[in-house]
């Protein structure tokens, strides 16, 4: 897996108040890709997303309710759903414990979960949506 990050989604408990203080107390501009149910943040390299709590617990197929689920998840996102079979297959391999087996969700992609040590949530997921950053800074060598 390579060694970086394109999404974070913090599970936000009121969507417009969190929106309101990322608009307005940090001066961040919502992207045009922004929706009434997730706002998304451009940030060096990285997005950041605000989501429902309720919602992002949902889609991780976890209680909401604080054990299990801290509230964010980190994504690592690849070029199709073959990639992310291949990925999540030798993640569990290596023996991460994967919460959700990838499957076409909801927004119009493809994702599953796994957690980390500390049941931190990642999802590893091909968003058709999103394009990868392939700057220099970025790219691993294989």
């Amino acid at each position: 897996m390579e060694q970086r990050i394109t999404l974070i989604t913090l599970g936000v408990k009121n969507l417009q108040r969190s929106k309101e203080f990322y608009q307005k107390v940090l001066g961040w501009q919502p992207l045009a890709s922004s929706t009434e149910g997730i706002v998304f943040f451009q940030l060096n390299g990285i997005q950041l997303a605000l989501f429902p709590q309720e919602s992002l617990a949902d889609d991780a197929g976890v209680p909401a309710d604080g054990k299990g689920f801290r509230g964010f998840s980190l994504a690592h996102n690849l070029g199709s759903e073959k990639e992310v079979d291949e990925l999540v297959a030798a993640l569990e391999e290596k023996g991460a414990r994967v919460l959700k087996q990838p499957e076409k969700v909801f927004w119009g992609g493809y994702s599953g979960y796994i957690a980390d040590p500390d049941d931190n949530l990642w999802e590893i997921a091909y968003n058709p949506f999103l394009q990868p950053d392939n700057s220099p800074a970025t790219s691993s060598i294989h």
